[in-house]
């Protein structure tokens, strides 16, 4: 709901959007985790081990190229650019790690690519904002970033098993990228030019769209397999361009939606196949 929300804001620029938005999330997940994890919370996150520092930095430049992306170029533009963060993680999984890839990933990763390319064929599109556009890749990348560090040390398969510590360790790491998006874009929010309606909204967002999202991720994937999660979370650019079409007026031209179709059928197409895959080995492990 970001994208149509932030069509009706009064006054507020884009930094001191993305202000509002990360510390209304800061103060949501502060008061959450201190309620779950006692008074320590602050103690506990000064001595996080550096990789939690390293995933709130990526988290923080998630938050803030988001809301910048959004003010700068159209919803569906950010979304389906968004859209293919898991394909690359796979590919930063690759080139970093040395992971195999399955051919079907290879085949999603060249397709959403070629839906990408198609998106910016449309010169006469002067809503695609080149720079909007650049921003916006800024998220999957650095969703990438974060969870190919989180491979590397080993924390990936915990969050996923573990009943209690890797999962507060990974919430202590979004509450960090919160603090340090208000942090950064501070200075260049001021002066403030929100109205209190425009407060409003952004407190939605921060709390209904981030903070509590965030924790229902971090402890659904300790109940759902990864490419289910993948699959789910790309209604996410269903609903936030339909949103956006129906409340805001954003129209669609012909070649972002077909570059949005190839997009998710690469990516629906990979989770799909993810689920058959570990439903079939665990068959023959049973």
């Amino acid at each position: 709901m970001a994208g149509v929300v932030t069509r009706h804001l009064d006054s507020a620029a884009s930094f001191e959007v993305t202000f509002w938005r990360s510390a209304f999330n800061a103060v949501a997940l502060s008061v959450a985790l201190t309620m779950i994890r006692g008074p320590g919370l602050w103690r506990r996150i000064l001595n996080s081990p550096r990789v939690i520092w390293v995933s709130g930095f990526c988290w923080s430049i998630m938050f803030s190229a988001f809301m910048i992306a959004i003010t700068l170029t159209t919803v569906a533009n950010v979304l389906i650019i968004m859209a293919i963060g898991p394909l690359i993680s796979a590919l930063f999984a690759r080139l970093f790690l040395h992971h195999k890839l399955p051919l079907i990933t290879w085949l999603a990763i060249a397709f959403a690519g070629l839906g990408i390319v198609w998106m910016f064929l449309d010169k006469s599109d002067a809503s695609l904002s080149l720079i909007g556009s650049v921003v916006a890749l800024a998220v999957p990348l650095a969703a990438a970033v974060n969870f190919t560090v989180m491979q590397h040390v080993g924390l990936n398969k915990e969050v996923v098993v573990s009943k209690d510590k890797p999962a507060q360790d990974m919430l202590l790491a979004v509450l960090i990228g919160a603090v340090l998006s208000a942090l950064a874009t501070l200075p260049l929010s001021l002066p403030f030019q929100a109205t209190v309606h425009d407060l409003s909204l952004l407190s939605l967002l921060g709390v209904f769209q981030l903070a509590i999202p965030c924790l229902l991720v971090v402890r659904l994937s300790r109940e759902l397999p990864a490419p289910e999660i993948l699959l789910l979370a790309q209604l996410e650019v269903i609903f936030g361009v339909t949103w956006a079409w129906l409340w805001a007026g954003e129209q669609l031209s012909v070649n972002t939606l077909t570059g949005g179709v190839l997009v998710l059928g690469a990516l629906v197409v990979n989770a799909l196949t993810g689920i058959f895959r570990q439903q079939r080995s665990q068959k023959l492990t049973a």
